[in-house]
């Protein structure tokens, strides 16, 4: 069985989604895609096409680049959502000059109060180079404190390195 709240973290391209995907798939549960990309241009487009394909059919997508929080609180107790990615959402409100904190609170409140088991990915990056712009530095602290704080509320964190789940905490089903 599928712990409340399962945390999945990599780098770009490391298979992190794909690893989550497989998670969720393996409940057997009715699965929903909560999406917080936004597509603002065709790389962006065919990065979220091949994603659709990817899934496949069985999936219910929810579109809720900004209003994740809300989102989660109205999702269906048999339900195992992905929500792919939380590095997006958080930029997504960094680029809207949204608060921060605030955002990142009522975010992890409603994985508490969320009623389905919730799989969140997210970027670690933490591993890099510190970037040389104020936007890219406070994105990355910014980053790094929400992946920490879904790490400490997760029953489940896993990092997936070129494809392979290194578990860091709990155990996978």
């Amino acid at each position: 069985m599928l712990p409340k709240l399962s945390l999945i973290l990599g780098g770009a391209a490391s298979g992190k989604s794909v690893f989550a995907e497989k998670l969720v798939v393996s409940t057997g549960q009715p699965r929903m895609y909560l999406a917080t990309a936004q597509a603002f241009d065709a790389e962006m487009e065919a990065k979220v096409e091949k994603h659709l394909v990817q899934r496949g059919p069985d999936w219910q997508t929810i579109e809720s680049p900004l209003e994740t929080a809300q989102a989660l609180l109205n999702l269906p107790a048999n339900a195992v959502v992905l929500l792919d990615c939380a590095t997006m959402w958080l930029s997504n409100h960094l680029m809207a000059e949204n608060d921060l904190a605030t955002e990142q609170d009522n975010l992890l409140t409603a994985l508490r109060n969320c009623h389905a088991s919730v799989v969140v990915v997210s970027n670690e990056v933490g591993l890099d180079v510190v970037p040389e712009n104020k936007l890219a530095r406070q994105f990355r602290n910014a980053q790094g404190a929400l992946n920490q704080a879904l790490a400490h509320q997760a029953d489940l964190a896993v990092l997936v390195v070129a494809g392979l789940p290194m578990v860091l905490k709990g155990q996978l089903p």
